[in-house]
């Protein structure tokens, strides 16, 4: 009997795409397999690295090394506070392949073209690193980023923060996706920056894009972070945990829906 053809998908969410490593070390332990990976923004980043060839061991050593300093810096451009381009020299110094071509998992990255309005899927062919930089631009954090097709590309989360309809047309007729953004957020102080309204802000628009994709998979994951801001990155550890703990309560679950 062939087995059906699994898509894991991980949403947005910025620092709390932590959580999603916790989710692939549960989903190693229980040797869930993973046919193919969507991920938009933070769920990008944590997915390229899977599907690069590194363990769910290797991206949590990965995790405890990444910090503001060599994800970000001030940006010269007027359409963004800061440039993600520290992000790609760290992607291409961890990560096992630089290039879609040599990809142990298919992956798909989702972005945004701010100039024609559409979804821009990243796969297949291209450099990696690029790819997920536009997925994580985070529009009002980060400047958009041209490609050398003069598009203009920021995060997918504004139209598909959770991409399992990419998963769905990549192949997969099981997808398990972890959302972390529809938990909402319970931050008991108030915005006091602008990069803390342009974060705020963008995590509303993730939570209302991820609302349309829920439906279209077959298992969810819901990290319960709401108490966690998502540019928290110091608290990697708290994330990682709750994404085991999430994922540990939805195994049994899964190894029901894949047949074990």
């Amino acid at each position: 009997m062939v087995r059906k053809k699994i898509g894991l998908v991980l949403s947005g969410g910025g620092a709390r795409g932590f959580a999603h490593v916790g989710v692939l070390k549960v989903l190693a332990e229980h040797n869930i397999p993973i046919d193919l990976i969507a991920g938009t923004s933070a769920g990008s980043f944590v997915g390229g690295a899977l599907a690069s060839g590194l363990s769910s061991e290797e991206i949590v050593e990965i995790a405890h090394k990444i910090g503001w300093l060599n994800m970000a810096r001030l940006s010269f451009s007027p359409m963004g506070m800061l440039s993600n381009a520290p992000m790609g020299k760290f992607i291409e110094k961890h990560f096992l392949v630089s290039r879609f071509e040599d990809l142990k998992i298919p992956f798909a990255a989702v972005a945004y073209d701010l100039n024609k309005s559409e979804v821009v899927i990243h796969k297949d062919t291209g450099d990696l690193a690029f790819a997920i930089r536009t997925s994580c631009a985070v529009p009002g954090v980060f400047a958009p980023i041209k490609d050398e097709s003069g598009r203009l590309l920021i995060d997918g989360g504004v139209v598909s923060s959770m991409p399992t309809e990419v998963a769905r047309e990549m192949g997969a007729a099981i997808v398990i996706a972890v959302d972390l953004v529809s938990c909402g957020a319970t931050f008991r102080a108030g915005a006091r920056s602008g990069l803390g309204v342009a974060i705020r802000g963008a995590l509303t628009l993730l939570r209302t894009a991820t609302q349309n994709q829920r439906p279209l998979a077959d298992i969810i994951i819901d990290p319960q972070i709401a108490h966690l801001r998502p540019d928290q990155i110091a608290k990697r550890g708290e994330f990682i945990r709750l994404g085991e703990e999430a994922a540990r309560n939805s195994i049994q679950a899964i190894k029901e829906l894949i047949g074990e």
